[in-house]
């Protein structure tokens, strides 16, 4: 649209996901958390590969599996170098792998906290509506209804009469997207004409910065 005014939003993840599993150590149910430490086990041209996590109320160990008994020849080589350089970046991308937690772990306890960078990508004149491109870095548990109500100050009572009645619209288009996870590549576009204060009450919550 060229009455847009269209920013992006980048959300980043502050603390991952943490699997609750039985602690030798505790005897019960505990709450782990990663180490950022890797441990390989090489056997023969198979590798062997774990996340350490330590228990948070006695820092016994839990080795969760990445992958067991791989073929060295069949492993990507980036994925390789970062495992053995214990690459912190790689490692973060790894504590988010909630399917992975899953499988293993009794409960996976998720946080709702974020970090949020925002830019403009096409200002104009005389806008009228509202784009966002939502970014999201990591797996998070915000849904796109309190991601908007917090951000730009409005109820997500509102939020949902606006999408119901067609001037709050989403791709994907979902009837239920509001109340679902936000995910990377989401848009949403949100029709302000009839919003007087629009410059000065919507544009700088949607484009960051100080007020």
């Amino acid at each position: 649209m060229c009455n847009a005014f269209r920013v992006r939003w980048t959300i980043i993840p502050q603390t991952a996901p943490q699997p609750w599993i039985a602690c030798s150590g505790c005897g019960g149910l505990r709450a782990f958390q990663s180490s950022g430490k890797i441990r390989l086990n090489a056997n023969g041209r198979k590798l062997d590969a774990w996340l350490i996590y330590k228990c948070l109320s006695c820092d016994k160990t839990w080795n969760r599996p990445i992958f067991e008994r791989q073929n060295v020849r069949d492993i990507d080589p980036a994925v390789l170098e970062a495992l053995h350089a214990n690459d912190p970046q790689w490692i973060r991308r790894e504590t988010f792998n909630l399917e992975a937690l899953r499988r293993k772990a009794q409960r996976v306890e998720e946080f709702p906290e974020f970090d949020i960078q925002k830019e403009v990508l096409r200002d104009t004149l005389n806008w009228t509506t509202l784009e966002i491109d939502l970014k999201v870095t990591l797996p998070t548990s915000t849904r796109l209804d309190r991601l908007l109500a917090s951000e730009l100050r409005v109820s997500r009572a509102r939020l949902q009469t606006l999408h119901e009645g067609g001037a709050l619209r989403t791709s994907p288009d979902r009837t239920d997207i509001l109340k679902r996870r936000i995910r990377t590549g989401t848009q949403v576009t949100i029709d302000l004409s009839t919003e007087a204060d629009r410059e000065h009450a919507w544009r700088p919550l949607a484009q960051g910065g100080p007020l």
